[in-house]
């Protein structure tokens, strides 16, 4: 079983809040819009890290982080991409891929609006962990934690950081 924290449009802050609420966590997950290069030695010091990068992050972050990454975490295929949109109006750039071979778990950030959707017609949980950052329009910072456990996805928690 892995414990994992995600997060998304950091947009150069991180939250302190972030250590206590991913302490227990085996992994931290980021879906882009980190900002800066010192959220992701951060993160990476604190706890090991998948990312991408997302569309207001410069070179040096596009040099370590993918696009797109598809990989296993337990028996689960997961998909991390920043701009993904979601269940039917999944955005252009994923659309042709996630619906000829969808993953189990499709994570992405961008909008800054916190949602967590299953795709009845392909199988898939969406999750958006909405802006963990204080810039952007939202008015809530929002983070989600989750266990992966074999192939099951459970104990989902969306944590809202109060101001």
């Amino acid at each position: 079983m892995k414990r994992i924290g995600i997060l998304s449009d950091t947009h150069g802050y991180l939250d302190p809040r972030i250590y206590q609420y991913f302490s227990e966590c085996d992994e931290i997950w980021h879906a882009g819009d980190w900002g800066s290069l010192e959220i992701v030695n951060q993160l990476n010091e604190f706890k090991p890290l998948r990312g991408v990068w997302g569309n207001i992050d410069d070179v040096n972050i596009r040099s370590l982080f993918p696009q797109h990454f598809h990989f296993q975490c337990e028996d689960v295929a997961v998909w991390l991409t920043h701009i993904g949109g979601y269940p039917g109006k999944y955005d252009r750039s994923v659309r042709p891929a996630i619906l000829q071979q969808p993953p189990d778990l499709f994570v992405c950030g961008h909008s800054h609006i916190l949602k967590v959707q299953y795709d009845e017609k392909l199988n898939l949980l969406l999750i958006n962990p909405g802006a963990a950052g204080k810039y952007g329009f939202h008015t809530v910072q929002t983070i989600v934690r989750l266990e992966i456990d074999g192939k099951k996805i459970q104990n989902l928690e969306v944590i809202e950081l109060e101001k």
